[in-house]
């Protein structure tokens, strides 16, 4: 199987409704098996699963602007070791994607990588300083598309100015992806859930309320612009009861969780290892299992990775000065499969739906998320349900290494990702 077939006969797969089908890929679409030729390049599927390619609503790229954390070429390349075919690149580079040339400037990037596919977040706010609304009319009609927009870590704290970006985007059915945190009730140096173990180490707390209270504000706002908003990293059992009431009233409301938010809890943070601290913080273990039967139930809509790449240098500081976040892609779906599917909790299809289908239609990405069906793009991943590893930080594809995962046993199911049709990695 060579890197830049075009036309190739997956033989045998699993699909994710537990049928087994051959899949023809040929120039970038999949096309009626039957039709292939007598001596096409052949992939035996046997025991292997063929799901649609990933999609991640929440990915950092750092290009432009922190080139020596991650760039379009190699985030990309740890997108399609995790079995993605699309991501969205969010919009805290510097420069700021707040102008529709900025966007397409990162569009062309990632058109050049060949990995997978990367659709650009825009900003809502200029500069991220939440001040005056950015080009979301013109970043939404330059030749990036932009349909998601997000000032990411920095929520859009200001009602009005949150209400006037939801009227703007309606009108070309765009989206707001909101980092939910209030500003002063997570004021500054909050580093850790505010529990007894924040008490216990001294660092300084952070309440799950931060985040719930801009989640409540935020679906009334949605309900009262009749637009759409989406939860960024959901991790509180208080915002799932909001989004589930919100959804219940018929409100536009999509929620993603990471999966570090599934799998690793405030402990973690008592060696003051600053790999383990991330934005909003590891929650403790009723949170925990709120957003794990959220996700079950698809209260959450979607995972998204919330990769977020650094370099050494702004990790090696004491816990409450170091940069927030930890690495996400390579092992989201060994996660989400641990946690989730051997668990019980839930099954491969409802797992395509979290993972690829679910968040391209938050997304507006046509081609993607698609079932493995003639006529449909060829973007798809064959995972092996059974294999396992060890997480190596230092085998990744990212330039990062910040990885949360490093010396955890996990599912380790991604034996090759094609995106339009080629293959963008295998085992």
């Amino acid at each position: 199987m060579t890197a830049n077939s075009t036309h190739l006969l997956i033989a045998g797969a699993t699909l994710a409704d537990g049928g087994r089908a051959d899949l023809y890929l040929a120039d970038g679409v999949l096309a009626d098996p039957t039709s292939a030729p007598e001596g096409v390049e052949r992939f035996d599927a046997d025991g292997l699963l063929a799901l649609p390619g990933l999609v991640d609503l929440h990915t950092h790229l750092r290009e432009p602007g922190r080139e020596d954390a991650e760039t379009v070429d190699s985030g990309t390349a740890a997108a399609a070791r995790g079995g993605f075919t699309c991501v969205h690149a969010m919009a805290n580079t510097d420069p700021v994607t707040d102008t529709a040339e900025a966007a397409e400037y990162v569009a062309g990037l990632g058109e050049r990588t060949g990995h997978c596919e990367v659709r650009v977040v825009g900003a809502v706010t200029k500069r991220l300083a939440g001040e005056e609304l950015a080009e979301l009319g013109l970043m939404a009609a330059s030749g990036a598309g932009v349909r998601v927009f997000s000032d990411d870590g920095r929520c859009v704290n200001d009602p009005l100015l949150m209400r006037r970006a939801l009227s703007y985007v309606k009108a070309f059915d765009g989206v707001i992806a909101q980092h939910s945190q209030d500003p002063r009730l997570a004021g500054p140096g909050a580093c850790c859930h505010e529990s007894e173990w924040s008490g216990l180490l001294g660092l300084p707390g952070w309440p799950s309320q931060a985040e719930s209270v801009v989640v409540a504000r935020d679906v009334q706002l949605a309900e009262l612009t009749d637009s759409r908003v989406h939860v960024c990293h959901v991790s509180t059992a208080e915002s799932v009861d909001v989004i589930r009431w919100a959804k219940k009233r018929g409100i536009k409301v999509t929620a993603e969780v990471t999966p570090h938010h599934l799998l690793l809890d405030t402990p973690l943070v008592a060696g003051y290892d600053t790999t383990f601290k991330v934005n909003p913080p590891l929650r403790t273990s009723e949170h925990l299992e709120a957003v794990r039967e959220a996700l079950a139930d698809g209260t959450i809509d979607a995972v998204g990775t919330d990769h977020a790449p650094h370099a050494r240098q702004d990790k090696d500081h004491p816990f409450d000065v170091a940069l927030p976040g930890m690495l996400g892609l390579e092992q989201a779906l060994g996660v989400v499969v641990e946690v989730m599917v051997n668990s019980g909790r839930m099954d491969w299809a409802t797992l395509v739906e979290r993972m690829s289908s679910a968040p391209a239609r938050i997304g507006g990405v046509a081609g993607q998320g698609r079932p493995l069906l003639t006529g449909e793009p060829a973007n798809l991943v064959l995972v092996d349900p059974s294999a396992r590893a060890v997480v190596d930080a230092a085998a990744s594809a990212s330039r990062a290494r910040n990885n949360p995962y490093h010396g955890r046993d996990l599912p380790d199911p991604v034996v090759a990702t094609f995106w339009r049709g080629r293959i963008t990695h295998r085992r």
